[in-house]
């Protein structure tokens, strides 16, 4: 049988496209394997790219390089976010065919022309992860928001929402597969609205399905129209304790440059209305540094901002010019030295916020899964996202197990041997 391989960079969301391709690939009569054997190349390689920054558009035709060079004679096709902006370079790096995010319903074989999609779709497909102890349901697609510095509404298009059924039977293919924690993933989570069912009532209904796992809501953007969630999350013990919400800034003047639809007093007011319903609540959040026009005064404001927050982690972003959106025309651009540098305040800040919330959790108990197994340590991470590490095989993997959090077992970032 015809092998392929699927190399999938980004973010969640990839993750779950790629584990709908596996459907697609293995109905289709191919065996998907982990990764590339040179000495028994596959025939089909899928580079499911990424171009949320100009580094990840650099990776993903590093990928395609390194797929060229181990699979001289497989037909490699790049997928996603990339294929929009970086075409002509991909296929100069050595890919035989660059397809957007729409031509991912078709694999295997990407020859009819873009399905038109309307606000509800079906993926016609289960999520397969072979490789993974988690699934990664997509439950949405694209962004209607047109923030000035994201060029993710135009490669993946305008909102739309997937079959309430569709996720749920989704959802228990997971289950019954033994998946203990689901995650559920989408470009912008909370636009989810299926014929009036929201958000909130998916996440209700999939914490509601028999068996034992836990719900994971991904990445999301702050709707503030969301208080149904935030009940749903504190009513539903297999909820998560975990809520990601992008800021990107604490400063209503880039704010309102990036064209973020709120400010951060509103912001503030929806964190803390979580933190109030949802106890031990883990909240991350994302923020970007170095946007155009952002003078020191502005960061030092959003830089107070994120500190008072007391985000439990930080992703931070260097603001990065894409080409097709409105604030790779902006004036005032910040040089790379300056955000470079105010990239690391921020950071210092992010660890320390981090380290507080680890330190909260000590002598408390709570549920784990075991993931990673090295040997020598046994590695894990709980409902809302702490690292535990014991000894190996001291829990089995892939099991919800409860733990009681101490100095020796819990770990901060950069804590463990690699």
């Amino acid at each position: 049988m015809a092998k392929a391989v699927i190399i999938t960079l980004g973010c969640r969301v990839n993750c779950a496209d790629s584990a709908l391709l596996t459907d697609r690939l293995t109905k289709k009569g191919f065996v998907v394997v982990e990764e590339i054997d040179a000495a028994d190349p596959p025939e089909l390689v899928i580079v499911n790219s990424c171009a949320v920054t100009a580094e990840a558009v650099s990776k993903s035709r590093q990928m395609v390089r390194r797929a060229r060079h181990a699979a001289p004679f497989a037909r490699i096709v790049v997928l996603g976010c990339a294929a929009v902006p970086d075409e002509k370079n991909l296929l100069a790096a050595g890919a035989d065919l660059v397809r957007d995010n729409f031509y991912k319903v078709q694999a295997p074989d990407f020859s009819d022309l873009p399905t038109e999609f309307a606000a509800s779709f079906r993926e016609n497909a289960v999520s397969q992860f072979p490789f993974r102890t988690r699934a990664f349901i997509k439950i949405q697609e694209g962004c209607n928001n047109f923030c000035t510095y994201c060029i993710v509404p135009l490669v993946r298009g305008r909102e739309r929402s997937r079959a309430f059924d569709e996720v749920l039977a989704d959802c228990r293919h997971a289950i019954e597969s033994g998946f203990p924690e689901i995650v559920l993933s989408g470009v912008n989570l909370c636009a989810y609205d299926d014929d009036g069912r929201k958000l909130a009532d998916l996440v209700q209904r999939v914490a509601r399905l028999d068996g034992a796992f836990r719900v994971r809501i991904g990445s999301a953007e702050p709707r503030f129209d969301q208080l149904k969630l935030l009940d749903v999350m504190a009513n539903e013990p297999k909820i998560c304790r975990f809520l990601h919400l992008s800021l990107q800034h604490g400063s209503d003047v880039i704010l309102r440059a990036m064209h973020r639809h709120y400010t951060a007093s509103q912001y503030r007011e929806f964190c803390l209305a979580a933190r109030e319903r949802i106890p031990d609540l883990h909240l991350g959040t994302d923020v970007i540094v170095g946007f155009p026009g952002e003078t020191e005064e502005l960061f030092a404001e959003s830089l107070d901002f994120v500190e008072k927050m007391h985000f439990s982690n930080i992703h931070q972003f260097i603001y990065s010019p894409r080409p097709g959106t409105a604030a790779a025309k902006f004036p005032d651009q910040v040089p790379g030295d300056v955000a470079k540098s105010r990239a690391k305040r921020l950071r210092q800040v992010a660890n320390i916020s981090a380290e507080n919330f680890r330190q909260s959790q000590l002598g408390k108990r709570f549920n784990v899964i075991f993931e990673q197994d090295n040997g020598k340590i046994l590695r894990g991470w709980s409902d809302h996202y702490l690292e535990i590490a014991v000894p190996s095989q001291s829990f089995p993997r892939g099991r919800i197990v409860e733990i009681e959090a101490n100095e020796s077992n819990l770990r901060a970032v950069g804590d463990l041997p690699k």
